[in-house]
């Protein structure tokens, strides 16, 4: 896929005129590290789901001033020409840390670790977040729905919902890592190869004298992939008959029906009565598919209630988010360690007490491969069994690590000098690894309602540390 260039002019105002603060203080050079991360998971949930990685790669590499945007910012009349000159050399030529798209990730924990000269670090700031917070977002919302239907085929309708097109585009390739892995936006297919699929609105039935003729006429153009839509004038007494007269005269045509598309009422009650009447009819293969402002919540109900869908169509709520607990991640980026010294934001709210200094992410790992636990270490450092960790939100709770554990980095360099260390992964690599980490997580993670809460915790070392600059800066 070609990299579409975005502007460094899509920031803050306050990144560029810190960027001019430091560069008058002579400080633009000054190596720094910061932490992108969130404190809260959304919806409430057991787990979130990282993405957004290699559009942010992307990002990084072609980040250049281009002479319009220079000029520009001169036209502000807030920036100096000798600032201005030396952004017409700018580029990012720092370093990135961070995790495999697609893995499971929770608050507190670095999702990414920049290290570079303390301009180029400050001023990608808002460009990082804006890509990796919606992006995470949605796949942790796509990985939830995708759980809910147990299996069956969710796909993505959200494009005519969607903020705007890089946002519709942002949301199929972020559903594909949570496991959507179809779209209806025929750009998204051909950009991230993934599959387009659709079936027709009700307008179509509405442009024909009767639904019976509209769904010929559906079924002449598309005799092999024909999904019709059963609700515009009565789903049981009009839709579901005039179907299943179709589907016999495909048949008899040596082709097939291939589903029908409920769109509307009780999906849970109407799919059980159309599985019956096109299983009576003789069509047990035909395909259910139902939509209509779903989620996860609403699958989880259908198929409590026994609903008999084949496949889910889902679009308002997985493109904007929607649901208690989500509509934004929360990420934020804060600065670590700048010229080699850890730093860390001290408020009178422990919770929002960043983690300073270089660290690393270790995720524990049971012996027979299900996650333990997560925990947080300065750099260098590797958890040992028997050692005390903390809990990075309520210091007064800690505990030991007692049980037997593998210990893996999470994260790994993959920006060095400011090019990708390796190619990424193709979307269905992303999204067959976030299933089989998901299956990692311990058991009631995944609960929709009330999940176990994945503990991470930070090394003894690191809490050391953290009282250390606490003391230090309260003198």
């Amino acid at each position: 896929m070609a990299a579409t260039r975005i502007s460094p002019l899509l920031t803050d105002l306050y990144q560029l005129t810190m960027l001019a603060g430091y560069h008058a203080e002579g400080m633009a050079e000054t190596p720094a590290v910061f932490d992108l991360f969130f404190r809260d998971i959304p919806y409430r949930g057991g787990y979130a789901v990282f993405a957004g990685l290699d559009p942010a790669l992307r990002a990084l590499e072609g980040l250049r001033f281009e002479a319009d945007e220079i000029d520009h910012l001169a036209s502000l009349n807030i920036f100096t020409a000798d600032f201005l000159d030396w952004l017409a050399g700018f580029s990012f030529e720092g370093d990135v840390d961070a995790p495999e798209e697609g893995t499971p990730v929770f608050g507190n924990q670095p999702l990414l670790t920049v290290r570079a000269p303390l301009a180029q670090a400050q001023l990608v700031e808002t460009l990082l977040l804006n890509i990796i917070n919606f992006q995470t977002l949605v796949a942790t919302k796509a990985a939830r729905i995708s759980r809910a239907a147990g299996g069956a085929p969710v796909l993505e309708f959200g494009l005519r919902r969607a903020q705007g097109p890089d946002g519709a585009m942002s949301v199929a390739r972020a559903a594909c890592i949570g496991g959507v892995r179809s779209t209806s936006n025929v750009l998204a297919g051909k950009v991230f190869d993934l599959p387009v699929k659709g079936t027709h609105a009700h307008s179509w039935v509405m442009a024909f004298d009767s639904e019976l003729e509209a769904f010929r006429a559906y079924a002449r153009s598309f005799p092999d992939h024909c999904i019709l839509l059963v609700d515009t004038v009565d789903t049981l007494k009009s839709g579901l008959p005039n179907a299943i007269t179709v589907a016999r005269e495909l048949r008899q045509q040596g082709h097939e029906l291939f589903g029908i598309r409920l769109d509307s009422g009780d999906l849970a009650w109407l799919s059980r009565q159309a599985r019956a009447m096109l299983d009576e009819a003789g069509f047990p293969e035909v395909r259910i598919v139902a939509s209509n402002e779903l989620d996860e919540e609403v699958i989880h109900t259908i198929r409590d209630e026994g609903g008999c869908i084949d496949i889910y169509g889902v679009g308002t709520r997985l493109a904007t988010c929607a649901g208690e607990g989500g509509g934004a991640l929360g990420g934020v980026y804060k600065l670590v360690a700048i010229d080699g010294r850890p730093k860390m934001k001290l408020t009178s709210d422990i919770s929002k007490a960043t983690l300073p200094g270089p660290k690393t992410v270790w995720r524990l790992y049971r012996p027979d491969g299900s996650y333990l636990q997560d925990v947080i270490t300065v750099a260098g450092e590797e958890p040992q069994q028997g050692e005390t960790v903390y809990d990075p939100v309520n210091p007064a709770h800690f505990r030991m690590l007692d049980e037997p554990f593998e210990a893996r980095p999470l994260a790994r360099t993959r920006m060095q000098g400011g090019r990708r260390t390796n190619p990424s992964p193709t979307l269905s690599q992303l999204a067959d690894r976030c299933q089989t980490e998901l299956d990692r997580l311990p058991e009631g993670t995944l609960r929709m309602t009330n999940p176990h809460r994945y503990k991470v915790s930070i090394s003894d070392s690191l809490h050391q540390l953290r009282e250390q600059l606490r003391r230090s800066m309260m003198r």
